[in-house]
């Protein structure tokens, strides 16, 4: 059985009979976990240690595991600091910020990769505009520059510890201030002044080799109707051709409310689909999944296959102990506990 074209996630810390059902399912490709999922650092390695059996080849894994706010294992993991912290060292240090920032990417992978876990959705390659409540410190900084230096010094450490990165929201959700989540964000913005500023980051990137990009649940009118990860012309023309793109574009989530412009839930995943998106996540609304997969028609195409092979982790270390007696790991660790942490910051612990 091949990988399918949707990412669903899960009820709890095992696996039940639903859960297994739908794994089974010939349109399912990856499951996300969350933190609902996740008890302790042996539960977890027994859970994705479930899933990967459940068929072959085995699902792909993933996790919103960023570093500050959002970070779906806490207890057991090293917590990563919120971006905007390696962009402050960046204003004053840029050298000092990019090492760093690399550690960081090699620690938070190499833990993941420790317990099953293929990827993460990271790093978010939005500019902080000031104006995004749900993006906020989750942004390196306001300097596309700066994000681009950063984003790609993670990336570094991320392949290091054996994940591939996943940039997100292209071509940018950090200058309007509606969260994609609850609400449709609406940028009015010229295309130009998005290409010159927003996706830099992802351009930089791109040409670094980032494997995969999640576009925003935004629309931009002076662009198309249609938020970007429904949009033929963001993701074709623009991400595919202008770009040269050649990774795999996960959708956002199916289930949030900027997506709701798209129709019921099989129609969502058709315009994700058909715009160009590899794959389209679907998560929190296990009714609409079995809605889903009872609908939804798609035969997933030979590339987009061999574009989501290569996001199974690569090097994987059998236990925490192992990665405590590897010297790499050890140095990344003591380096990331000198960083200043300022009020409001996430301490180092692990």
């Amino acid at each position: 059985m091949t990988l399918g074209p949707i990412m669903l996630d899960i009820e709890g810390t095992e696996l039940n009979a639903d859960d297994v059902r739908r794994l089974q399912h010939p349109l399912v490709g990856g499951i996300i976990l969350f933190t609902r999922n996740y008890q302790s650092p042996e539960q977890l390695k027994a859970l994705t240690a479930a899933i990967h059996k459940v068929r072959q080849p085995p699902l792909l894994i993933a996790v919103d595991h960023e570093g500050g706010r959002v970070q779906r294992f806490r207890e057991g993991f090293t917590r990563i600091p919120p971006m905007r912290e390696f962009g402050r060292i960046w204003d004053n240090n840029p050298r000092k910020a990019r090492q760093l920032t690399e550690d960081a990417g090699w620690v938070l992978a190499a833990e993941l990769r420790a317990h099953g876990v293929d990827f993460s959705f990271t790093p978010v390659l939005d500019i902080d505009y000031g104006n995004s409540s749900v993006i906020g410190d989750r942004a390196f900084h306001r300097n596309p520059q700066a994000i681009a230096e950063l984003a790609d010094a993670l990336m570094r450490g991320l392949r290091k510890g054996g994940m591939a990165a996943v940039g997100k929201h292209f071509p940018g959700h950090g200058f309007v201030a509606a969260d994609s989540h609850v609400a449709i964000p609406v940028d009015e913005r010229e295309f130009d002044r998005i290409a010159e500023e927003d996706m830099q980051p992802f351009r930089r990137m791109i040409d670094d080799g980032l494997a995969a990009i999640m576009p925003a649940h935004v629309i931009y009118p002076q662009v198309d109707d249609k938020p970007a990860g429904f949009s033929g012309r963001w993701l074709q023309k623009v991400l595919r051709q202008r770009l040269e793109f050649n990774g795999v574009i996960f959708s956002d989530d199916l289930a949030m409310e900027g997506a709701v412009v798209a129709g019921n839930v099989t129609q969502r995943a058709l315009a994700a689909l058909n715009a160009g998106c590899d794959m389209a996540l679907l998560c929190n609304r296990p009714d609409l999944a079995d809605e889903l997969l009872v609908k939804l028609e798609w035969n997933i195409s030979a590339v987009s296959l061999a574009r989501l092979a290569r996001m199974h982790g690569k090097q994987h270390p059998a236990t925490m102990v192992a990665l405590h007696e590897n010297v790499e790991y050890v140095r990344a660790l003591r380096a990331l506990a000198e960083i200043g942490v300022t009020e409001g910051s996430l301490k180092f612990v692990t």
